[in-house]
This record gives structure tokens, sequence and C-alpha cells, in this order.
């Protein structure tokens, strides 16, 4: 599983200048954003009716897995 991104050693580049890890500090979007460290599992209906939905949620999870994301619900309760 990856670690953690809010208690790391080391330095990192923000805004212009280095400063310490533990010490930086930026909006909770800009990560998944900018660094795409976030999940995304489109789905198609048809006829009102999810195209293959079990198959998205189980991509959708093991995606999120990869990343070190929890999922608060279960693939069930998606489904």
């Amino acid at each position: 599983m990856a670690k953690s991104f809010d208690n790391r050693e080391g330095w990192i580049w923000i805004n212009g200048s280095f400063v310490p890890w533990k010490d930086a500090k930026s909006h909770v979007v800009n990560q998944g954003l900018h660094y795409a460290s976030a999940v995304f599992e489109g789905e198609r209906a048809y006829n009102g009716k999810i195209f293959k939905s079990k198959e998205h949620t189980k991509r959708l999870f093991n995606s999120a897995e990869i990343m070190g994301i929890k999922i608060p619900f279960s693939q069930e309760g998606i489904n």
C-alpha cells in the first residue's frame, strides 16, 4: 500500500521554493487535479439500466486500492 502523503520526511517544491514536506499546505483538490491521484469510473445506462455495473464498480475499487484510497462504501452497496 502507498505511504500516506501527510507525514513524509524531506522537502517539496511549492509556489517557487522548497519547504519541509510536513509544513506544506495546499487545497485538497490540488493533489488529485495536478497529479491524478484520484480514481474515476464512468458508467453508461441503457433503457434505465446501468451497463455492466458490477464490472465498473470492481474496476473502481481496484483503481482505488492501487492509489491507496479507501472507499467508505462496499461494492454491494454501490451496486
